[in-house]
């Protein structure tokens, strides 16, 4: 929950992280005189609409492209993307059975700034002098239905509440273990999204510093301060309560066939039990590994949808 006002007014002094102490600094050294910031204040705000591709995008192909936070040489082999949002979808469609190939991006060549979106295969209907419309990922499910998917969607109010147990406890535990825990940041962070992207010195320290920040901003925006301990804790209960939810059910809710709530979990449990990428500080490991119908749950989708580990 974000600050309430009486806890502002009391003006205690809460335990920084060092990131939020370098974050102090770097604030004062960057603050913007309050002349110019009138200025900016008064200037309207423009919304623009989503970037065009870019030039060296294919126009056209015959087999759809979806662009994920990956390696050149994990995307073409189809490997879990390192990404979790990106890995959700991936997952996804090859859950449904629709056929795709892999392209390594970052968030800077997508049209809306975010990865994953798929470039859909050129047919003569979709076909024009500007090439096909790249599909975001909040369309995929439409695009899967409309190519013949046949998709299960849960709309109960059990399946949301477990569903935010994704989004809130297990996505900020995550966010801190690998942008805010120094091992894991030098570790897993840095080589996959910042010294891949440039080896220029101060664009790596530009990119290491907004990764870090904006992870710092989200968990704050649901308390004052961000306790390690409780974060691990409510990940923990989260992986309990999900644990038992799946009890010896091979997917979710009981049903035949996974679906994109498996593969919602599959892309943080994937993520956490691949020694390939190297963790250093292993806490939301092991509290993952103590569930091991999750461990098997985890294993059944890499196998069957991934071709093995």
């Amino acid at each position: 929950m974000p600050p309430t006002n009486s806890a502002q007014d009391e003006d205690t002094t809460s335990p920084q992280t060092s990131f939020s102490r370098q974050t102090s600094r770097v604030r004062n050294f960057f603050s913007v005189p309050a002349p110019v910031k009138t200025l900016f204040n008064s200037v309207p705000i423009l919304t623009y609409p989503p970037n065009e591709l870019p030039q060296r995008a294919p126009k056209s192909t015959r087999i759809p492209i979806l662009y994920v936070f990956s390696t050149k040489e994990d995307a073409a082999a189809g490997r879990p993307s390192f990404n979790p949002s990106c890995l959700k979808w991936q997952a996804f469609l090859n859950i449904v059975g629709i056929n795709h190939r892999l392209a390594s991006s970052n968030n800077h060549a997508s049209p809306t700034g975010s990865l994953p979106f798929l470039l859909p295969a050129s047919t003569s209907s979709n076909a024009s002098p500007d090439g096909v419309k790249p599909i975001t990922s909040n369309k995929l499910i439409k695009y899967a239905k409309d190519h013949g998917a046949v998709i299960e969607e849960p709309t109960n109010m059990r399946h949301e509440a477990y569903q935010s147990l994704l989004d809130h406890r297990i996505r900020s535990a995550w966010l801190y273990t690998l942008y805010l825990e120094p091992k894991n940041f030098s570790s897993v962070a840095y080589p996959l999204y910042i010294s891949s992207i440039s080896s220029n010195p101060l664009v790596r320290a530009s990119i290491s510093y907004q990764l870090r920040a904006a992870a710092e901003a989200e968990l704050l925006k649901h308390s004052s301060i961000i306790d390690t301990d409780d974060l691990y804790s409510e990940a923990d209960k989260a992986f309990e309560a999900l644990s038992i939810l799946l009890g010896n059910d091979p997917w979710f809710f009981g049903h035949e066939k996974p679906t994109l709530f498996d593969a919602s979990i599959f892309a943080y449990t994937q993520l956490l039990l691949d020694e390939n990428m190297e963790w250093k500080e292993r806490k939301l490991c092991r509290a993952l590994r103590r569930r091991e119908n999750l461990v098997q749950h985890r294993e059944r989708l890499l196998v069957r949808y991934f071709g093995g580990p």
